[in-house]
Parts: structure tokens; C-alpha cells; sequence
């Protein structure tokens, strides 16, 4: 579970019946649909092109509670998709020899060999369906309530950085291709590296950007409530997330203080920065400027390619070849679930706040 004010639950495995979420303390009124929430998880969803797994779901989402006549009662909104094309037979045969990457081997230690393995079980890619959920409904009320804005696209894939660009651009890109780059030309060259290293049976991680506009000043509490520590906690819950930097993050290490320091000037009436080092956040809450941060995810762990493992029963060394249908790189199906995220952890600290009214139209 994570929040404060906007609490989320999520349920499900990889090839059990469903995935789902339970999100408690969103404000009555808003308005809300199934077709809401699709339109959100239409953009994670597998088998939609040559660089994701070809597992196909339907994902078809069902809200089971706390919306009434189109719009939420204020009661825990709880969401679920049902999972329908699941093969395990593959890992019925892999159970005893863990793969390299994956968390096989500490669940089966962890929980005494009674974790649900098939497909990755808990620890799957599948579970951010329900970061979806959550985050739709989220970005939806931080949308109506506050204005606020969130974008996020795959800056690099396999060492394969995009250009300059401006925020604009990548909004209207980031969904018009395959890899969810920002610019045309880094799709391009994004997607023929990910076909290549599929072809090698190896795979590719990335970065994926997310910058809020609109965010207002004041969110987010000192030291442990703090935006940004929040932002990173359920960044680093995504499957495959090694690392968080938020503004010139590592590269103001690089920096001197007179040169990553954002200075202030007058925007008319307000107080606004010239540069953004800091990523919106000073202090732990944020400062009125766009909300920027990237998040690392390293190369998917399942690849076609052999590998050395052990054999548990045996306690051999063998080799291993992963079976089944995965993604290549996680980073472009990555891209919502950033997005939602983000979102869900503004709406948390925009509702503790109390710049989220509990009742919504009114």
C-alpha cells in the first residue's frame, strides 16, 4: 500500500485469474468511466507492437465499486482486469533453476517455496496494470482539480539518447510511436536497436523522463514526507527501476554551486526561476516550477540467450535459456506507468494539502 490521504492497494500475479487495484480517498464527485481508466491502461498493455511481448490481454478494465451514476462516492474505488492469455507451462519446468535477474530465487527462500512463480508471479512487469488504475484516475482529479499537467517518454533506450527537444513536442510524439520517444528520429533509431538486439536474443534498458507542469508551490512535507522522497520510493516499486535523479541530479556533481544554483527573477507577479537544477523540488516541497525526473530501468531480464544458473533439486550448474514471451525493453510500456506514479504521488500531497476539495463539482 502506498499513501497518505490517496492510498493505493493493488492485487494480482502475473498468471493468476486477475490484476487489480484499490484506491481509498479519492473525493466524491468526480466524474469517472470504465473508458477513463481503458484509455490509461490501453497504452501499457502487451502485444500492441515488434518491441514488447507478444503476450496478448485484453486488459479490459472493470470498476467494481466506489463510482455511482458516472461519478465517485468518496467510497475505495477498487478496479480489476482479468488475466486470459497465460501459458505456464514454461515455468513449471524452470521452477527449480532461478533466473538470472529475476527475484526467483529470493521468493522461493523468502516464502518457503509458496509464492505463485508462473510468469514472475508478484514480482511481475504485469502488476503496474494496477499503477495504472490507480494513476488514470489520479491524473484525472489532479487534471480537473489543479490544472496540472504530467508527461513522460523513453529519453533513452540501449545508449540511444534523444535530441533536443522541447516539452511540446514530446507531448504530441510520445504516443504516435513505437518506443515512446520524444522525437521522430530517436523512434526511429530507438526501435532498429531494440529489433537487433531481440534478433541477438539480449535486451535493453533505459530512462524514462516525466516532467508535471503546473504543480503548485507547497507540496510535499520536510525530511521524510518529502515530494521527492516519495516520488523516488514509488519510482524504485516499478519492476526493473535502479535509479532516480530529479533536475541535473547526478550531473550537478559536475557542477559548481554558481552554476547549478537556480536563481529567481519576477514573472510578472510571480516569483519564478531561471534554470530548473532542482527539479521543482527545494527543501523536499515543491517550488512552482515543472516537476523533472528520470527514471533508470535496466536491460529486461528475460532474454533468449543461455545463461548460467543452478538447479536447486540437483544442486547442479547448468545452463539456461529463458522460455516464453517477453519484452525486449521494458522502458516503452514504462512510460504510463512513470506517468501514474507521478501522478498518484501528487495527488497524495496536493490532498494533504487540502488543495483537493473532498467534494468534487460542487
Amino acid at each position: 500500500m502506498v499513501g497518505e490521504r490517496l492510498l493505493l492497494l493493488t492485487f494480482g500475479e502475473s498468471h493468476g485469474k486477475c490484476v487489480g487495484a484499490v484506491l481509498d480517498g479519492c473525493p466524491a464527485g468526480l466524474a469517472l468511466t470504465e473508458g477513463d481508466i481503458q484509455s490509461e491502461l490501453d497504452l501499457r498493455k502487451p502485444g500492441q507492437s515488434i518491441v514488447t511481448t507478444q503476450r496478448r490481454e485484453e486488459d479490459k478494465v472493470e470498476i467494481m465499486s466506489g463510482v455511482f451514476n458516472g461519478r465517485t462516492t468518496g467510497a475505495p474505488i477498487m478496479m480489476m482486469i482479468r488475466n486470459a492469455d497465460k501459458d505456464s507451462r514454461s515455468y513449471e519446468a524452470i521452477n527449480d533453476t532461478p533466473r538470472p535477474g529475476h527475484a526467483d530465487l529470493v521468493a522461493k527462500v523468502k516464502y518457503g517455496g509458496f509464492n505463485d512463480y508462473r510468469g514472475g508471479g508478484r514480482f511481475s512487469g504485469r502488476i503496474t496494470a494496477s499503477f495504472v488504475m490507480g494513476g488514470a484516475v489520479a491524473k484525472k482529479l489532479l487534471h480537473q482539480t489543479l490544472g496540472v499537467e504530467i508527461i513522460a517518454y523513453s529519453l533513452e533506450i540501449g545508449g540511444i539518447r534523444a535530441g533536443r527537444f522541447t516539452l511540446d513536442e514530446a507531448a504530441k510524439n510520445r504516443y504516435s510511436n513505437e518506443t515512446r520517444a520524444p522525437t521522430p528520429e530517436a523512434a526511429e533509431e530507438m526501435k532498429k536497436k531494440i529489433i537487433e538486439m531481440r534478433g541477438k536474443g539480449n535486451s535493453l534498458g533505459g530512462v524514462v523522463e516525466c516532467v508535471a507542469t503546473n504543480v503548485p508551490l507547497g507540496l510535499g512535507e520536510p525530511v521524510f514526507g518529502s515530494l521527492d522522497s516519495d516520488l523516488a520510493m514509488f519510482a524504485l516499486s516499478i519492476p526493473a527501476v535502479k535509479g532516480v535523479e530529479f533536475g541535473s541530479g547526478f550531473a550537478s556533481t559536475r557542477l559548481t554551486g554558481l552554476e547549478n544554483n537556480d536563481e529567481y527573477f519576477f514573472d510578472g507577479a510571480r516569483v519564478s526561476t531561471r534554470t530548473n537544477n532542482a527539479g521543482g523540488i527545494l527543501g523536499g516541497i515543491s517550488n512552482g516550477m515543472p516537476i523533472a525526473y528520470r527514471v533508470a530501468f535496466k536491460p529486461a531480464s528475460s532474454i533468449a540467450s543461455k545463461q548460467a544458473t543452478v538447479d536447486l533439486r540437483s544442486g547442479k550448474e547448468v545452463d539456461l535459456v529463458v522460455p516464453g514471451r517477453h519484452d525486449p525493453t521494458v522502458v516503452p510500456r514504462a512510460v504510463p506507468v512513470v506517468e501514474s506514479a507521478t501522478a498518484l504521488v501528487l495527488a497524495d500531497h496536493a490532498l494533504r494539502a487540502g488543495m483537493i476539495p473532498p467534494v468534487i463539482g460542487k
